[in-house]
């Protein structure tokens, strides 16, 4: 058990989607309890409605403001929103995000959301990340996943294929691996990181017969990489760079795009993985999946992507990972 169990603030994510379920769900996990002091962030009715279809026995206790408390478990404890529903979410993130800065909650643990309820809420942004980074007035952040044996980095997240070739710049992949450097020092207590760089195209490009993102921009920005004393590989072909990250060559590997990352990962650590927003001056960790809308109310959603988000906020939280 941790010396010291900090305050993890936990958002209830989109109120049509599986959030509120899989927070009840993950509540009911006494691992969490052992490690950190959940405090639910959202509405009380949808709540009760959540611990009611799913007969779950926990208990809601609301919090007008956060006060020293001891925040037993088998309890959900809530602070209320109280915004109007279509601004929920956005409400909800700004209310996180003050507690967080404030010191009050040691980190974020977001369930998910929709992207158009930002937007229907006035906040016009793609997602979790470049909100709160919006909010903190924070240049750089990025989307890194851990699950199994793999940290992965993204340089483009949400963004469609076609656009992927102008989106790959010298400057934004050498900002993920500055990311990447940064949060396996501060977060992982790896001293000296090894980073593989996966390439764009088939091959790394084959020099250039195959693509020229390789030559003209993912070389140059690990070229300033080496510069400033980062360890990284050369591009290696996707398929490359991640068999030798699950190999123990390299502590992450920094990926081109969405679904170059995720393939990989769900695969080895499905239902377990965890998104950490990296850049933030506060611990943000989050599920590895959508709201599934399809499956809202039918009692088989899947808590294990937010138990292992909450788990790891805790142990970031404490700085608990040994040093290797």
């Amino acid at each position: 058990m941790a010396k010291h169990k900090p305050i993890i603030g936990i958002t209830m994510g989109d109120p049509s989607g599986i959030g509120p379920e899989i927070v009840v769900k993950a509540l009911a996990n006494l691992e969490i309890w052992k490690i950190c002091r959940p405090w639910v962030i959202g509405d009380e009715v949808t709540f009760r409605n959540a611990i009611r279809i799913f007969g779950s026995t926990l208990k809601i206790k609301v919090y007008p403001i956060l006060k020293t408390i001891s925040l037993p478990p088998k309890t959900l404890h809530l602070l209320q929103v109280n915004a109007p529903p279509q601004k929920w979410v956005i409400d909800i993130l700004r209310t996180a995000t003050s507690l967080a800065l404030a010191g009050k909650i040691q980190a974020i643990v977001t369930a998910p959301i929709h992207k158009s309820s930002l937007a229907e809420g006035g906040a016009h942004y793609a997602g979790h990340t470049e909100f709160f980074a919006a909010l903190t007035g924070v240049k750089e952040v990025g989307m890194m996943l851990v699950g199994g044996p793999l940290k992965v980095m993204l340089v483009t997240t949400h963004v469609g294929i076609r656009a992927l070739p102008s989106l790959i710049t010298r400057e934004r992949v050498e900002m993920a691996i500055r990311l990447t450097n940064n949060a396996l020092q501060n977060y992982f207590h790896v001293r000296a990181p090894r980073i593989a760089v996966s390439a764009l195209n088939p091959h790394a490009g084959e020099e250039g017969l195959l693509g020229h993102e390789e030559t003209q921009a993912i070389r140059p920005a690990i070229e300033q990489a080496h510069r400033l004393g980062i360890r990284t590989s050369q591009p290696l072909p996707a398929d490359t760079a991640f068999r030798k990250a699950v190999q123990g060559e390299y502590d992450a590997v920094v990926a081109m795009y969405h679904d170059q990352a995720l393939i990989p990962v769900k695969l080895l650590a499905f239902g377990k993985a965890v998104n950490v927003t990296v850049g933030l001056p506060f611990i943000r960790t989050s599920v590895d999946h959508g709201t599934a809308e399809d499956i809202v109310g039918r009692g088989v959603a899947n808590p294990g992507s937010l138990i292992a988000a909450i788990k790891l906020a805790a142990r970031l939280a404490n700085r608990t990972f040994p040093k290797p």
